[in-house]
């Protein structure tokens, strides 16, 4: 598996690693976009987030972590795409998540209006739906899926 790190015009936060995303201008971002450098790239809550034409190493499969406008063009533009819904398990352990990496209440509250029109489409464009509930099991279910899909595509 090879993670594509995808390009933000928003500011790190506290505590998040340097490469959680490339943190770029908004400058930067749109030379890059302007110039067709992304695969897809998408406005969300006013900051520009994009993944950069995939260059895995030969033998991996790709990984973007991406929203769902960002996931509906890769689906476009893309053979062979396996969509993967991932939710929290409810809306107020969403907003505990939020809190807990120090976003504002009126960013939180924006979040999770965004959320419910993300599931609604997520649910129709994605091939399995993962619920974040415990990290663990999360991660089975994703490693199962994996294991479906690389059968599938071996037979």
């Amino acid at each position: 598996m090879w993670l594509n790190r995808s390009w933000t015009t928003r500011q790190r936060r506290p505590g998040e690693p340097e490469n959680a995303y490339h943190f770029v201008s908004r400058q930067d971002f749109e030379v890059n976009a302007r110039d067709g450098g992304f695969l897809e790239w998408a406005t969300v809550l006013g900051e520009f987030y994009g993944s950069p034409w995939p260059k895995p190493p030969p033998g991996n499969d790709v990984v973007l972590e991406i929203d769902v406008e960002e996931a509906r063009q890769v689906v476009d533009r893309c053979e062979h795409v396996v969509c993967v819904l991932l939710l929290p398990p409810s809306h107020e352990v969403e907003a505990a998540r939020l809190r807990a990496r120090g976003e504002t209440e009126m960013t939180i509250a924006r979040r999770l209006d965004l959320g419910v029109h993300e599931e609604e489409i997520g649910r129709k464009l994605a091939d399995y739906v993962v619920v974040n509930d415990r990290i663990e099991r999360a991660v089975d279910e994703l490693e199962g899926i994996i294991s479906v899909q690389r059968e599938a595509r071996s037979a």
